[in-house]
């Protein structure tokens, strides 16, 4: 892929409003020249978000991640570095410059770019078919029955195709797409006898669009009940992967971000019922099990996931699935219990949204409905049975750790199988092993890592800094704020002076960089990318000047010459006269410049 121009980036930087992008994940508030929140990173009460709008940087003091704006829709999106920037070069209107490429990348690139284009032309041509043509009456018809409105299906860009066998094909040529284009994203197929014609017909067609609302492929229903199969996708091509994409998400994600949950539910009709019933942060795996593709994204997005699928057999196996598919992702997910035979399509048909909501808001944790499910599906009538369910469930206790949720599941299902409590908690004991002495078998669904406890899984806030730490920071920060004096220090550090290879890195790094740190610095490394941001952000509050950068450096000259006494001591030999010297002057002077300070 082609490099953009540094003034490309730096363009989009400039263009860019930070404040407005991070309003959509937290509310700010001014706070002199800053804007401060609560972390959309991490759950804290007191706000330590800090925006700079001037710099286009953001960082958290409780967490310690930070960067610059496009770092942030990296994060916060799920993006690469090239996407965010086209991102918000789209958003606001700055035309991309790349560097020059390889012929074939770049080639690919354009043919990317056209394929998309064909997609996208196609995609309003189908809606603009639905509401407009006369053949499409029935589709309409179909679509009010379901409870659906023209607000929502416009806003997701339902369509229809049109039963004739070529209209497709042959707009498409005269928008100046050959046969081979619309081929290759599933648009047409050749007919048994040769020729072309329109792949989707007399169907209700789902536009599905990726995050950042280009469309990839479609989905598309029959209308009529002969027509085979009921539902038809576009087939798996350089734009489409269907276990890659979330239908609905383009529009869902600012509403995962407001509400910190997502909703998966199955099918298309239930992503727009359930956004039409306000449920915005709603998305659809189109009838398929949830993939490590799509956990993914969503897990770049919350660590709060519903799963409101269907509650036949399929649909509580497909949940299942989707915890071993989390894997070690930090994802809470809960099930929402839907009532039999209903999907939530169904269910909003009937008026019954409040009681949606309900069931969303009150979701179990995975591990109990997991619990339940193999209870519910026993054979409780034989030893044998229960035996069986026992070393099912067991792994799953084992897994959640100790909590009262598990102890009171173990309560149940003691209960259940009519057996001792301590039986059941013995074998959870031995960490999922069979209570009887048998190997017990891994319990379906329970993914590596997960933990299974039901708890948000948050991210850790690190421990606190060490007084060398704050001091080497504090002195790196002033280095920015004077860079005249600052050089001079900065060329004074060693490695041995500092506390860890990133901060070595920092200070290499601001070395040939203080009158602008930020430029240019290289995003592939984040520890250096968060710690340079953290430490211009803080160089407005550093007090600078001379006197307090070299009591600074003494006391990290002090640090270190008192490392070197520890160790010769900790061989067993006396530390070398000149160390002992060093430490007294260093000492003296420190005295010295902390009067100086104090006056």
């Amino acid at each position: 892929m082609s490099r953009f121009t540094p003034d490309t980036v730096e363009r989009v930087k400039e263009a860019a409003d930070i404040v407005e992008i991070i309003s959509a994940y937290t509310e700010l508030r001014r706070t002199g020249e800053r804007q401060m929140g609560l972390c959309p990173f991490h759950e804290e009460r007191s706000p330590s978000f800090s925006v700079d709008p001037r710099e286009k940087l953001y960082h958290c003091f409780g967490c310690g991640v930070g960067g610059d704006v496009i770092k942030f829709v990296e994060e916060k999106e799920g993006l690469g570095f090239p996407e965010a920037v086209e991102v918000l070069a789209d958003r606001y209107g700055v035309e991309i410059a790349r560097e020059a490429e390889d012929p074939r990348a770049e080639e690919a690139r354009r043919r990317r770019g056209r394929l998309g284009e064909l997609l996208e032309r196609t995609a309003q041509f189908y809606a603009a078919y639905l509401w407009e043509s006369k053949e499409a009456a029935k589709a309409r018809e179909y679509l009010e029955s379901r409870g659906l409105g023209e607000e929502v299906l416009r806003a997701l860009g339902v369509g229809y195709a049109p039963s004739a066998w070529d209209q497709v094909l042959t707009r498409g040529q005269r928008a100046g797409f050959d046969v081979a284009e619309l081929g290759a994203v599933g648009l047409v197929q050749r007919g048994q006898k040769g020729g072309h014609y329109d792949r989707f017909r007399a169907r209700i067609m789902f536009p599905v669009r990726d995050p950042r609302g280009r469309v990839q492929g479609f989905g598309a229903r029959a209308l009529r009940p002969d027509t085979k199969p009921k539902y038809l996708n576009s087939p798996e091509g350089e734009l489409y992967r269907k276990g890659r994409t979330l239908y609905g998400i383009d529009r869902a994600r600012g509403a995962i971000a407001k509400t910190g949950r997502a909703v998966v539910v199955e099918g298309y009709t239930d992503v727009l019922a359930a956004h039409q019933a306000g449920i915005e942060q709603a998305v659809g795996v189109m009838g398929t099990a949830i993939t490590p593709e799509q956990v993914k994204q969503l897990a770049s997005y919350t660590e709060d996931v519903v799963l409101a699928l269907d509650a036949d057999r399929s649909g509580r196996e497909a949940m299942l699935r989707a915890q071993r598919v989390a894997g070690s992702r930090k994802l809470d997910l809960r099930v929402a219990a839907m009532p039999a035979g209903e999907d939530p399509a169904d269910m909003l048909l009937a008026g019954d949204g409040d009681r949606l909501q309900g069931l969303i808001a009150e979701a179990m944790p995975l591990p109990e409905f997991h619990v339940r499910w193999v209870m519910d599906e026993a054979d409780l009538s034989s030893p044998s049975g229960r035996d069986r369910a026992l070393d099912e469930v067991v792994p799953v206790l084992a897994a959640m750790g100790e909590s009262i949720s598990r102890d009171e599941l173990a309560r149940l299902v003691a209960d259940r199988l009519d057996a001792d409590p301590g039986l059941v908690m013995r074998g959870v004991a031995r960490g999922g092993g069979d209570p009887g002495g048998r190997a017990g078998q891994p319990a379906r669904g329970v993914g590596p890592g997960l933990g299974g406890g039901g708890g948000s899984a948050k991210l850790e806030v690190p421990r606190p800094l060490s007084a060398r730490e704050r001091r080497e920071r504090a002195l790196l920060s002033m280095c920015i704020a004077s860079p005249a004096e600052g050089g001079e220090v900065l060329g004074r550090l060693t490695p041995e002076h500092l506390s860890s290879p990133v901060v070595v890195r920092a200070v290499d790094w601001l070395g040939g960089h203080l009158e602008d740190p930020l430029a240019g610095l290289p995003r592939e490394d984040e520890e250096l990318l968060s710690l340079v941001t953290q430490l211009v952000m803080s160089a407005e509050r550093e007090p600078g000047g001379r006197d307090a950068m070299e009591l600074n450096f003494l006391q990290l000259e002090q640090t270190m010459i008192e490392g070197r006494i520890g160790a010769a001591q900790g061989q067993g030999g006396d530390p070398p006269v000149e160390l002992q010297r060093r430490r007294a002057e260093l000492a003296e002077r420190i005295a010295h410049w902390e009067s100086a300070a104090a006056r």
